[in-house]
């Protein structure tokens, strides 16, 4: 496939899973857009990928993500992308940790999309990255699965407002990542179980019906599928990429 004469935003792509996104949409000729918070981040992904600029917001702040799509120009494909998460029993956790989790997890979102889906003139795909978490439950990550239930209702309701145009809203929900933020997951689990590095791996892995952790590629690769000739069909959807988890 090819996305010559696109241009894509992905906020969160200093890391992880929108680092690999980029990667993915540039090496299809996309002109590729990433925000986060860390401008050193960002610009180690820039200067390693073809054809991308990086822009520092904080998507949790509405002017922020006005000026983000101020810089990067009229775009075709919102990848909202930046997360986070914490985990606690619920009995002790605190209104920050819940206020934090549903900023940067849903409202983030929010704006991400809603200016993205402002500033659309024609063909457009806007696509959130939720969880497997925003289709079922988890211990210990009540606010931050909440927040992904939340993403998943926002994308299905955006869906039908901009079926008529030539316009799809979809969330992307895998389920335990190899990425860094799995990684913190695992120290976590390490730090307060005692358990070895290979067992809390494989007590994440064990989610999975193919018994392993979901690659990055994966998700990039549904991304693409979504932006490709074939996909107009796709609206409104929670596309579950976790081997079967659900």
């Amino acid at each position: 496939m090819t996305l010559t004469g696109k241009r894509v935003l992905i906020t969160g792509g200093g890391t992880g899973l929108g680092a690999d996104m980029a990667a993915h949409f540039a090496a299809v000729g996309a002109e590729v857009v990433i925000s986060g918070r860390r401008q050193d981040r960002l610009d180690a992904v820039a200067s390693e990928t073809a054809n991308t600029r990086a822009i520092r917001a904080d998507v949790t702040s509405e002017d922020d993500v006005q000026a983000l799509f101020a810089a990067a120009g009229p775009v075709d494909i919102v990848i909202a992308n930046a997360g986070a998460s914490t985990s606690a029993p619920f009995g002790r956790t605190s209104l920050a940790d819940w206020n934090a989790m549903l900023a940067i997890n849903l409202t983030g979102v929010f704006l991400t999309l809603r200016e993205g889906l402002n500033q659309m003139q024609g063909w457009g795909r806007l696509i959130s990255v939720a969880s497997t978490a925003g289709l079922k439950g988890y211990a210990y990550v009540a606010p931050y699965a909440a927040a992904k239930h939340g993403v998943v209702g926002l994308t299905r309701s955006l869906a039908m407002e901009t079926a008529k145009r030539d316009i799809t809203v979809n969330a992307l929900c895998p389920g335990f990542l190899e990425t860094e933020m799995t990684e913190r997951t695992i120290q976590n689990i390490v730090e307060k179980t005692g358990k070895a590095r290979p067992d809390a791996i494989a007590a994440l892995a064990s989610h999975n019906p193919q018994k392993r952790l979901v690659q990055p590629h994966e998700v990039s690769n549904a991304a693409l599928w979504l932006c490709g000739k074939g996909s107009e069909g796709i609206n409104g959807q929670a596309i579950s990429i976790a081997g079967g988890e659900i």
